[in-house]
């Protein structure tokens, strides 16, 4: 074997490792890229999760969030809650919406929070005060999205009647109180 076939050997052998190493980044990268989503995912979860576990550990707080947010007799206190938590909710969806977008988490993230917010939050008179102005900071096809998946009426009542019609006995339940988080109108 001369010395030029050592060479053209060599170079081919390197070509091999060359080849199996981007073959090992490329798995690499999309290990990666599935850890990063998980742990977006897992961030997301968590911050819901803590929402539901103060929510149940504070009655105070469970009774602010069981009232009739349209009601005329909300005080001044009450009215300012009102419009932080919405506008919290309001910046959690769009943080949601774009890692979705992105592709950083899955699709069931978002959803999660849609079908909290289509019990009508943004249909109360401060959530709709908060969207007319917050919907100005967003482009025109997340405004569409979000107006046709949460802030549509007729998209609500037909949760609505869903609901109802696969748990009759809560739906019941339901028609007694008055809690604004039910609300098509």
């Amino acid at each position: 074997m001369s010395f030029q076939d050592m060479g053209s050997l060599g170079e081919f052998i390197a070509a091999l490792a060359t080849v199996a190493t981007l073959l090992y980044l490329s798995a690499q990268i999309r290990q990666t890229n599935l850890i990063t989503k998980a742990q977006f995912g897992h961030g997301l979860t968590h911050r819901l999760y803590e929402r539901f576990f103060q929510t149940a550990k504070d009655p105070e707080f469970a009774r602010f969030l069981g009232k009739d947010w349209a009601a005329e007799d909300i005080d001044s206190v009450d009215k300012s809650r009102i419009t932080f938590f919405t506008i919290m909710l309001l910046v959690d969806v769009f943080d949601v919406y774009d890692k979705v977008e992105q592709g950083l988490v899955e699709k069931k993230h978002l959803d999660m929070r849609v079908h909290m917010l289509r019990t009508g939050i943004f249909r109360s008179p401060t959530g709709a005060r908060i969207w007319s102005f917050w919907k100005n900071a967003r482009d025109q096809e997340f405004v569409d999205w979000f107006e046709s998946n949460i802030v549509d009426p007729a998209s609500m009542e037909e949760f609505i009647n869903k609901f109802r019609e696969e748990n009759p006995e809560e739906a019941q339940a339901a028609e007694s109180e008055t809690n604004s988080f039910i609300r098509t109108e």
